[in-house]
């Protein structure tokens, strides 16, 4: 952002007396025609050699002596805007910026954009929305997640997931953030999709280290994403029919260029339609709903107001009716976040954020049962619910320095198991609940500032701090990040983090299941902590229109946790024998991890032709004392390779063409070393039962799955209409029908064991119908 610092004017100028007058220029950047806040917008002045981005509120602020300039506003997919300055006073400058038409212009403002040559971050990705939309999907679905994990340094965890494993770290260590509330569990259909509806979203950023002193909590990464604020100038709509939901999103002004809204929603429908086919004696279904809504008030300069929410669920479900007996059961799941945000300028250098968030997930499970025989009733659920309160200040005290610093307190409430057990035959209750409070804090404070002519440095401090009814933990956590100008295009950037995280997710499958169980560190059961460097190197190529980014890192995490060898949580199954087997700190154990490797990443974001190239070369190791005889052993999700080709092409202003290809080393898997029968004395007669099949395990994911690949491809069929736009979308999810191991199973044949692969995901067509309006 910041070149150097800010020359003096010339002893022949005007203003040469007061060389050390400032004044500040500021103002917000918008979207033309929908009064859009736009996130990250350059804003530039070339003769000063001085710059600064747009906050997520699309503010901006720059500081400098009195004098006649250029003052440019660039983004990616836009106009660029100039206007020639005269700064002799305090100055509020708001810029519309005009979508740039499609194909050609956009190039034309790509070399414009601030690009990461010219930031102090490592280790960030930014994906822009339309991309995402543009990539084929399984089914048709439009996925956030399954974007991310075709970047380098993202590993996807089961075939078809969404689940992340970031540089060596499991789904729990990803900080996922939207419009300033966590969420927990990011998972629909059983991990297949994730709850995020691009239509609703205006902006991905991926952090994989090196992270600023704001974020804090994780471990492994930051996936921020902000809704759009709703188009304050008309009534805009946009929707899809696919092959398993549907979605809609309305936007519009609530006061003309004061206030807006925003709604949406997604549901599949596959249970509707499959209703009317079951036996009148069984019903089996499944659905998932979710929905954003958001509104916001412009009071003025000021004071902006926004609040926003997200509500889903998912539900499998089965009812069963004979003339004997009725019986059904249900597993739900679903998040929900709420949001209320307080713009406020204190100044024209100082701009305040205000939140307060509320973000809960639950897992339900109930079974009932009634006949002449049998009457009980089953309910189990657990859960987590936090309410939060956060301040944020951007300071902008001169262009040679900006300010971040804030804090934060975050209330959990944790309930990791609760049953509710009646058998009316029989008179027996059982009822228990564990409930578990904790207030997590932090305060931090950053600043971005260039102490040479071509060196930034963005440095931190965050403190954070963990109170629980039996221990209280206390971390500071120092950050750093800098990037050094080699020549005009050329970037060498390096990095240092410490995290520490105060919240586990005890999963005994690794597929991000809603089963798994979050719970607090207590005195047993420690936070977990990563230290992690980076040093890599940034190349903008092809007249500036693509970056070459290449980064080495390593990273040390201690006192992770997992569950020992045939550890549960939940005994459904006997209500009466579950209180002592949900003791989960008795199931877990604490270990350390080593994460180390190289990625490169070539992308190119606007133009005709998009997409980027990704490689990662890595080794990710765990170590825990009771586990694999205390001895390191390769993680389950380390991929000593993994490759991703992903592009798309305008053919023409209606057809666009899209394919990605994606190889990785197989998963880690566990696998008997030997086994034998072992037959066994009846206590009655001396006789022998039947001999009982023992298994003897050697290392710990002692068997590699074969190699992963596989290739997808898309085409899209734009048409503008009187009343919009509509899209057709034919794609081809594994377009050669690679059969990519899911599972494998040891079965019997008549003289030997045998090792059988279980392949899920074909060769799966599907279509889409979207539109505009």
């Amino acid at each position: 952002m910041f070149n150097k610092k800010p020359e003096s004017l010339s002893k022949n100028g005007s203003e040469a007396g007061k060389k050390s007058d400032r004044y500040t220029i500021s103002g917000y950047v918008r979207e033309a025609g929908s009064g859009e806040p736009l996130i990250g917008v350059t804003v530039y002045a070339p003769e000063r050699k001085a710059g600064i981005v747009t906050n997520n509120y699309g503010f901006y602020s720059l500081t400098l002596p009195p004098d006649s300039f250029l003052l440019q506003f660039s983004y990616v997919g836009y106009q660029p805007v100039s206007r020639q300055i005269f700064l002799n006073r305090e100055l509020n400058l708001n810029i519309d910026l005009q979508p740039a038409a499609e194909l050609q212009e956009v190039v034309v403002t790509a070399d414009r954009e601030l690009r990461s040559t010219q930031t102090t971050q490592t280790s960030k990705m930014q994906i822009p929305v339309e991309q995402v939309k543009d990539i084929p999907a399984l089914l048709g679905e439009k996925d956030v997640l399954k974007v991310v994990q075709l970047m380098p340094g993202v590993q996807k965890g089961i075939e078809g997931s969404v689940g992340l494993h970031v540089r060596g770290g499991g789904p729990d260590q990803n900080l996922i953030i939207l419009d300033d509330a966590t969420v927990y569990n990011s998972n629909h259909l059983f991990g297949l999709f994730s709850l995020f509806n691009g239509d609703a979203l205006k902006s991905i950023d991926v952090t994989k280290g090196g992270f600023p002193a704001r974020y804090g909590g994780r471990l492994s990464s930051v996936l921020e994403m902000n809704l759009k604020e709703g188009n304050k100038e008309k009534i805009h709509g946009e929707g899809g029919i696919g092959l398993i939901a549907t979605r809609l999103l309305l936007e519009g002004p609530i006061k003309k260029e004061k206030s807006s809204f925003l709604i949406s929603a997604r549901r599949t429908y596959l249970d509707a339609l499959l209703y009317g086919f079951m036996p009148e004696d069984m019903k089996v279904g499944y659905y998932f709903f979710d929905s954003n809504i958001k509104f916001n008030y412009d009071f003025g300069r000021k004071d902006k107001v926004y609040v926003s929410g997200y509500f889903g669920r998912d539900k499998f479900y089965i009812d069963l009716l004979d003339a004997e007996m009725e019986q059904s059961s249900r597993l739900q799941w679903g998040n929900a976040t709420g949001t209320v945000r307080w713009n406020h300028l204190f100044h024209d250098r100082l701009f305040a954020n205000t939140s307060l968030i509320y973000s809960q997930y639950r897992f339900a499970v109930a079974d009932k049962a009634s006949s002449s025989y049998l009457n009980y009733n089953l309910d189990y659920f657990s859960g987590i619910q936090d309410v939060s309160l956060k301040s944020d200040f951007d300071f902008y005290p001169s262009p040679a320095h900006y300010i971040k610093f804030g804090g934060i307190t975050t209330f959990h409430y944790f309930t990791p198991n609760a049953v509710r057990a009646f058998d009316l035959n029989s008179n027996y209750s059982l009822r228990t609940t564990q409930r578990l409070y904790s207030l997590e804090s932090a305060l931090y404070a950053e600043d971005f500032f260039s102490p040479l002519p071509k060196l930034l440095v963005n440095a931190g401090i965050r403190l954070s701090h963990f109170l629980t009814s039996e221990r209280s933990y206390f971390n500071p956590e120092p950050r750093l990040s800098a990037a050094y100008r080699l020549r005009e295009n050329t970037a060498l950037k390096t990095s240092f983090a410490a995290m520490n995280q105060y919240v586990h997710l005890l999963s005994s499958t690794g597929t991000g299941l809603p089963i798994d169980l979050w719970v607090p560190a207590t005195p047993r059961v420690k936070p977990q902590r990563a230290n992690q460097v980076a040093l890599g190197i940034a190349q903008d190529l092809f007249q500036k229109k693509a970056v070459l980014e290449i980064e080495g890192y390593y990273k040390k995490m201690k006192r992770i946790i997992a569950y020992n060898d045939n550890a549960t949580f939940i005994a459904i199954d006997d209500p009466a024998t579950a209180q002592d087997e949900r003791d989960w700190e008795e199931n877990v154990t604490s270990g350390q991890g080593w994460s180390y490797g190289v990625e490169f990443l070539l992308q190119k974001k606007t133009g005709r032709f998009t997409g980027w190239i990704g490689y990662t070369l890595s080794r990710i190791q765990h170590q825990f004392d009771s586990i694999n005889g205390g001895r390191r052993f390769d993680a389950r999700y380390d991929r000593r390779y993994d490759f991703s080709i992903i592009a798309s092409y305008d053919i023409s202003p209606t057809i666009k063409l899209s394919a990605n290809w994606v190889y990785g080393t197989g998963n880690a898997i566990t696998l008997p070393s030997s086994e034998y029968y072992l037959p066994t004395h009846s206590p009655f007669d001396g006789g022998m039962f039947p001999a009982n099949l023992v298994s003897e395990f050697g290392e710990r994911n002692n068997f590699r799955m074969p190699a992963y690949h596989r290739l997808d491809i898309g085409m899209q069929f734009r048409k503008k209409l009187s009343w919009g736009e509509r899209t057709w979308e034919l794609s081809v999810y594994n377009f050669y029908n690679r059969k990519n191991p899911y599972y494998y199973y040891l079965s019997s044949t008549e003289d030997r064991r045998v090792l059988r692969q279980v392949s899920f995901f074909p060769f799966i067509p599907s279509v889409n119908y979207s539109f505009k309006f």
